[in-house]
This record gives C-alpha cells, structure tokens and sequence, in this order.
C-alpha cells in the first residue's frame, strides 16, 4: 500500500524535523499481503501501555472517528463504515431524482405568482379592506363569529395558514392580522389568557360557570377563538366533565346568557389591544 503527496511547498521536509513530528510512539510493521482490517482488531486487543517520556503519564490512544459529508461515521474500525440513511426517493417522470434546492411559492386567488413577500402581500389586501387600525377594530368587535372574518379574508386572498407559519402559530389571529397589516406588537394566545386571569374577572359567576369559562379559556389559549364560540365545544373534553351541553347552559340560566357570557370573555381577552 502507498500514496503520493503532491508537496508544491516542501512541506515533507518537516516529516525529518524531530521538534515537528517527534519520534513515533509505536511502529507496527505490515507485510503487503495482510489483511489490515486484521490488524486494526489485534491493535485494539493487544493494547500495550505507553508511558510519556517527559511525564511518566500514560498516553491514551482515542479511536479515530471519520466525519462524511452525508452525515456518516467512522468509529475506531477504519474499514466498516457505517451504513448510510435512507433518504426518501422522490421520482420525476419515473427517474429517481434528488432535492438540490427547495423553493416555496405562494399564488394569489387568481391564479398568480406572489412577487413580494407573504407579509407585504397580505398587508397590502387587508389595507383595501381596513384603512386603519380603528376600522379593523371596529369589525373584529361587532361581529359575533371571528370565523366569518377569517372567511372573509380567505376570499380577499390572504393565506391565514401560511401567514401562522410566517409569523407564529401561537398567536391570535387578531394579533395576526394587527401585527402584519398595522405594526402592533403580538401577544401569543396564552399572553392574552392570562391577562384575563389576572383581572380576576371570574369572580361575577357561580362556582360551577366560573369553571366553564375557565376551560373555555385554556381551550383559546391552546385552539383560538374560533373554537370557543360554537356551543358544539360543550361536547368535548373536558367539558363533558360539568355535564351535558344543556347542564352546561343552565348554570349561567339560559342559552343567551350563556353566549352573553362568551361574547363579554371575548371583550375581555382584546382588552389589551
């Protein structure tokens, strides 16, 4: 076995240089017709000690690991690499191919590719709509359903979802759409729960309501609005934990009172804005 060094510096002159080099620690003479892999093994089982001239300490031999560029190893064995990870094969036209480059696009309702970014696209669409913060305020709190807005927005061609990814999925979609279209600061949805804990604004309720409108409350900070003003979220843990949706109802004397009470949760969880 041998190698060529291309050596345009005379750098392998250092190899005669002792103050460079020093003398080698151990010397394991191999006939050409050796198996190396061998050899590896009987170095590892036949360890001798060598002790440091200068120091008397016992020098420690580490294995030598062998970093890939695909992210595989060598450890100690030189000759057993470790076996590749599957990648997952992706085929065009029946050829199997690879991901060099990954590029994401986004298209408006049309049919049309974005040019700008996703915030500036989106910013741009809900300033038609709102022309300033107060307007969008206005809208947010006189409609009943948060759900019709989103719809709304979805027609106009705002990708909600790709907006979450954008920014952050735990934010409101209030503070969403304040935070890309007017430059207002976002507060997540469990900020915003809190917030309404704080002001302790339970204490106006029985026992039992109180608890309701404190799960519906974690169920925004974990889901959204959206999930909390449909009644169908009585059905569901843990609510079914306070009895049925009809059980439920009762404990704040009747259905408008009970959506009454939603609708002031609401006000309570924007009042910060």
């Amino acid at each position: 076995m041998y190698f060529t060094i291309l050596d345009f510096r005379n750098a392998t002159d250092l190899f005669a240089d002792k103050d460079f080099d020093g003398d080698p620690i151990r010397v394991k003479p191999v006939s050409q017709d050796e198996d190396l892999s061998l050899v590896v093994i009987e170095e590892e089982e036949n360890t001798v000690t060598v002790l440091d001239e200068a120091t008397g300490e016992e020098i420690k031999f580490e294995k030598a690991k062998i970093r890939y560029p695909d992210g595989s190893s060598l450890n100690g064995n030189l000759f057993a690499r470790e076996p590749e990870t599957k990648r997952e094969k992706i085929y065009v036209n029946g050829v199997d191919v690879s991901v060099l480059v990954s590029r994401e696009m986004y298209f408006d309702q049309h049919g049309k590719p974005i040019t700008t970014s996703l915030k500036d696209h989106t910013k741009e669409i809900i300033k038609e709509k709102f022309a300033s913060l107060d307007d969008f305020l206005n809208k947010w709190n006189t409609t009943d359903r948060k759900e019709a807005i989103i719809a709304e927005l979805q027609e106009q061609g705002v990708m909600v979802e790709a907006l979450y990814d954008a920014v952050n999925k735990e934010v409101d979609l209030f503070d969403l759409i304040c935070h890309v279209a007017f430059d207002q600061p976002p507060l997540t949805r469990k900020e915003r729960a809190n917030n309404v804990k704080k002001r302790n604004y339970f204490t106006k309720y029985g026992d039992q309501a109180k608890k309701v409108l404190e799960a519906l409350l974690d169920k925004y900070a974990d889901e959204g609005i959206t999930n909390i003003e449909s009644i169908e979220v009585l059905r569901v843990n843990p609510f079914d934990e306070f009895g049925s949706p009809l059980e439920i109802i009762n404990e704040f004397g009747s259905k408008e009172k009970y959506l009454q009470a939603v609708k002031e949760l609401e006000i309570e969880l924007y009042k910060t804005a």
